[in-house]
């Protein structure tokens, strides 16, 4: 079996590149830079741009089985530069999906979308399959119209299509370039060097996290899982741990011996509407195509913290 793996060169993507290997598959990593990646006798790099369409037609020289594609210009990214975004975000995603329906019968076309396409008006109550999107930025409208893209093409035979709405991964590098929710990564490479910080949310913000390594195990799932457990619409918003801010930094303070006092809080209005309002999270379809989240609070800091002591 041979995967596409696009956006390989990134947090997610060198994880999963990784765990397709180890699992005796063939793997066709792109990027714009793939320097993160190791070299593999089953591993063929092809290093570009997606905005290319000539590019992403080379991307299908040979066979392809499947496809992941993470490959997406992020929020921040997208609100500065929306054609760019729309081009690569939703232009070079529709292709994509052509070209793997052309490549393969049936073609598994596993898609990376965003919990962002609820928008920020969260309802208080909690979030569950049938709360409706209402995307403000850029970047989760453009995620949206490559929710409806998958759900079409799948529906019309062109791909077997999975989209996974991704919450709050962590921890990416420290500092984060394009993602204005980089605080939420930050403060565990903080807090895990005994440092000090200040969030840009309150002690009562409310998110969703999941670790690499759990999101890792989520998206080696779905090119396997069998597709008739999946909604209609072919997409599902992860599992994930719903967590208030000061409890994660207690929970964060036990497992480093770094004193909570080394957080300081001084909450931006806008970023805390964003990023610190997620209410409850209920995700029976994705639960019921056997998708996880990391089980506990303390088990996605394990996760995290030995994640990132192995790079």
């Amino acid at each position: 079996m041979t995967v596409l793996v696009t956006g390989a060169g990134g947090f997610i993507g060198s994880g999963i590149v990784e765990a397709l290997l180890k699992a005796g598959k063939s793997v066709v990593a792109t990027d714009r830079e793939l320097n993160t990646l190791t070299p593999h006798q089953a591993l063929t790099l092809k290093q570009g741009n997606l905005a290319d369409s000539s590019f992403r037609a080379s991307l299908f020289d040979q066979t392809i089985d499947a496809v992941v594609h993470l490959a997406t210009i992020p929020g921040g990214g997208a609100e500065s530069a929306p054609e760019l975004s729309f081009k690569v975000n939703v232009e070079a995603t529709v292709d994509l999906i052509q070209l793997a329906g052309a490549s393969t019968e049936n073609c598994r076309f596993v898609y990376a979308s965003a919990i962002a396409v609820y928008g920020d008006a969260i309802p208080p109550e909690g979030v569950n399959d049938d709360t409706p999107l209402q995307p403000k930025l850029h970047y989760a409208m453009h995620k949206m119209m490559s929710e409806v893209a998958l759900g079409t093409f799948t529906r019309r035979g062109t791909i077997d299509g999975v989209g996974i709405r991704l919450p709050g991964v962590v921890a990416r590098p420290q500092g984060a370039v394009g993602f204005k929710s980089a605080f939420m990564n930050d403060i565990f490479h903080v807090m895990l060097a005994g440092k000090t910080m200040t969030m840009p949310v309150s002690k009562a913000a409310q998110v969703w996290l999941m670790s690499r390594t759990q999101t890792v195990n989520n998206f080696v799932h779905a090119l396997s899982l069998d597709s008739q457990t999946m909604p209609e619409d072919r997409v599902v918003t992860l599992p994930a741990i719903h967590v208030v801010m000061g409890d994660l930094i207690n929970a964060l303070s036990k497992a480093t011996s770094t004193s909570e006092e080394n957080i300081l809080y001084n909450s931006d209005p806008q970023l805390e509407a964003a990023f610190g309002a997620y209410s409850p999270l209920t995700t029976s379809n994705a639960e019921k195509a056997g998708f996880e989240h990391d089980g506990s609070v303390e088990q996605l800091i394990s996760n995290t913290l030995a994640d990132i002591q192995s790079r």
